[in-house]
């Protein structure tokens, strides 16, 4: 039997878009697990532990970002992508908040979709070699061990929001716009997705704490890592 990338729980309450996404997801070699309500894709999460998560928001039982909050709050950094149809940027940026890394908005490319896991997972899973320790001020990122520390006290940081820190602690001083900032870390390019890269900022200087400073906002281009 072949083995697989890892498995990807998909949680889509409309058939025809959970069918599609696992066809997809099959055809590119990931075990796929699909369930069709939040309270039941909360327990998938906690039982089957997978590579990685593809929530859609709307869900009956639980909110897609409801299972998120749960999952982060026991201690759980499997990737998330959020599905969602509404059009409206505070529910997408809401879900981020709680500790989601992307989102893909309804009618979507299948293909596009599994390419964003492929990213996440090869973000999540550290460079080859890896990497150099990078430090700046009391902040200290391993890439090999995927281990952020402040004072020497580890910080809990989702798959994104490490590589986010780490891409601009890679280079102090370097100002990166946000168009940058989304294709390096993200992988893909749409004026549209800048919001995403500020609020995965505002996340990573809220976890920071007293080292947030570290990360500086320059108005009208976008933000580098200065101590």
């Amino acid at each position: 039997m072949t083995e697989t990338k890892g498995l990807v729980l998909v949680v889509e309450d409309e058939r025809p878009i959970a069918d599609l996404v696992r066809l997809y997801l099959s055809r590119d070699g990931f075990g796929v697990h699909v369930e069709h309500d939040g309270t039941a894709g909360l327990a998938a999460a906690r039982r089957l532990r997978p590579v990685a998560c593809i929530l859609d928001i709307a869900l009956p039982g639980l909110e897609g970002t409801e299972i998120v909050r749960r999952m982060r709050a026991d201690g759980d950094w499997t990737p998330v992508i959020f599905l969602t149809a509404r059009d409206d940027e505070v529910d997408r940026i809401l879900g981020l908040e709680l500790g989601g890394d992307d989102y893909v908005t309804k009618p979507f490319s299948p293909r596009e979709l599994v390419t964003r896991v492929k990213a996440l997972l090869r973000r999540a899973a550290g460079p080859p070699d890896g990497g150099r320790v990078r430090t700046l001020g009391p902040v200290a990122l391993d890439p090999g061990r995927r281990l952020v520390t402040v004072d020497g006290v580890p910080l809990a940081l989702t798959p994104t929001e490490f590589d986010l820190l780490g891409h601009l602690l890679g280079r102090p001083g370097r100002v990166f716009t946000r168009e940058e900032l989304l294709a390096s870390v993200w992988g893909y390019a749409s004026a549209a997705g800048t919001r995403t890269v500020d609020v995965h900022v505002a996340q990573v200087r809220a976890k920071l704490g007293g080292a947030a400073t570290l990360i500086r906002t320059v108005r009208g281009v976008g933000y580098t890592a200065d101590a």
